[in-house]
């Protein structure tokens, strides 16, 4: 949006004054004493996120009951409460981006275009457009090509919130010391690694590893920007193909160089190992520009600094994270949408960002008092949403089966040695085509 375009909207606000005031209690009028329950992640987004739940609260009459979890393990209880006949007993949900078209396919969601479209609902300075553009496209739509890209058919399922791109962030003063430049390739990358654990002592670069969803993960860092993909367009296997190989390959190479516990390394541990120095390197989510600038939970604050994802045969960076939905059951369902269009709203948006959330909404990323607190990170983060991919990994409902139980279960054998990275992938390839060949998109 242009300068131009938010001071006439800024000024058209102050202008309407008290009735656009007014406007907005009436909205939540009907709702105030209700009480939504909010399933949601133990994530560094949504630690900053949980604080405006008071604001909320005092703004709109709605209370706000928690149920806070980690990511991975909100998905079984989210369907089984999302699954029951009656009501269950969340309103709204948080998922993961990879389970969109699973509780799409299962009925479990409510499409939310009917709410937008809603004026006694929708709040008419929300602006959906103002939402990063690839976000909306990987986070809220369901519906589309593949049944998850932008499209003919896509429909808004979720509100992007926690939406993430992956960035490489560096020691500057491991960088200086040894002369190197942040790596621009997949060369000097590895190289980097390889001299951070000879001469440092410490690991190159942090990663995940853990058995399941975690090492898949990993692996799909390096998989597209290595000119790979997990499925052909026929939807036969792609990932035990040279591409695929190589980039299992890097991932073996970057857990031999890298701290000693990536085998078992979650997300959190991952970052954790970063902010505590015992990595030179980070490659994955955005959300770490906030932990990282925080002394109480970095060791390295002031001492990093940001570069795109590493180029192999091509540019490619993750694109996913999270998104607010309400369930098909929910008992509140029109105030769990005034929560989350609250909660998304460009002032919350802003407020988040500030404390060290992440950026969902352009005019966050065009604010001046961002630009002050993120100096080094915006630049990065900018250039990563140019090359963020939102089909580097196939989002069918499939696909968290195929994450966790197959590939997630062959890629530990590979970063512990156990066997060569082409006979491990080589040996699921029939147990992940006879899963897509059961979902109908592998037809032969």
């Amino acid at each position: 949006m242009k300068r131009r375009q938010l001071l006439q909207g800024a000024a058209a606000g102050a202008a309407l004054g008290p009735w656009v005031h007014t406007l907005a209690q009436d909205r939540y009028a009907k709702y105030k004493g209700q009480t939504i329950v909010v399933n949601y992640p133990a994530h560094p987004h949504y630690d900053q996120a949980e604080k405006l739940f008071a604001e909320f609260t005092a703004e709109t009459g709605i209370k706000v009951e928690r149920d806070k979890m980690q990511y991975l393990r909100m998905k079984d209880k989210q369907v089984l409460e999302m699954g029951k006949r009656g009501n269950g007993d969340y309103d709204v949900v948080v998922y993961v981006v990879m389970w969109k078209t699973e509780y799409v396919k299962k009925d479990l969601l409510q499409p939310l275009d009917g709410y937008f479209a809603n004026s006694a609902l929708a709040d008419p300075a929300w602006d959906q457009k103002d939402i990063i553009d690839r976000y909306w496209e990987t986070n809220a739509l369901v519906g589309g090509p593949k049944m998850y890209l932008p499209g003919p058919g896509a429909r808004p399922y979720g509100i992007p919130f926690g939406a993430e791109t992956g960035v490489l962030a560096y020691r500057t003063d491991l960088f200086a010391k040894h002369k190197l430049a942040a790596p621009k390739t997949y060369d000097e990358l590895l190289a980097a690694c390889r001299l951070m654990k000879d001469k440092e002592g410490i690991g190159g670069l942090t990663s995940r590893g853990q058995t399941g969803h975690q090492v898949t993960a990993a692996w799909l860092l390096h998989l597209t920007p290595n000119g790979g993909e997990v499925f052909d367009s026929q939807w036969r296997a792609a990932f035990n193909n040279a591409q695929g190989v190589r980039a299992a390959e890097i991932l073996k190479e970057i857990v031999d160089t890298g701290p000693a516990g990536i085998p078992s390394y979650g997300f959190g541990e991952m970052q954790n190992a970063f902010l505590q120095g015992q990595a030179a390197m980070y490659l994955d989510s955005v959300s770490i520009f906030g932990p990282a600038q925080d002394p109480a939970k970095s060791r390295v604050a002031g001492k990093i600094a940001y570069a795109v994802h590493p180029k192999g045969s091509k540019h490619s960076a993750q694109s996913g994270g999270f998104a607010m939905a309400i369930p098909k059951n929910a008992r509140n369902k029109d105030a769990a949408f005034l929560f989350m269009q609250w909660m998304t709203s460009k002032q919350a948006d802003l407020k988040i960002a500030l404390a060290g959330g992440n950026i969902n909404r352009w005019s966050t990323l065009d604010n001046a008092d961002v630009a002050r607190k993120y100096p080094i990170e915006l630049p990065a983060l900018r250039e990563s949403l140019k090359i963020a991919n939102p089909d580097w990994r196939p989002l069918i409902p499939e696909w968290d089966h195929i994450s966790q139980q197959i590939l997630g279960q062959a890629l530990p054998d590979v970063i512990t040695g156990g066997k060569p990275a082409k006979q491990a992938l080589d040996a699921v390839v029939k147990a992940a085509e006879d899963v897509v060949r059961q979902g109908g998109w592998l037809k032969a």
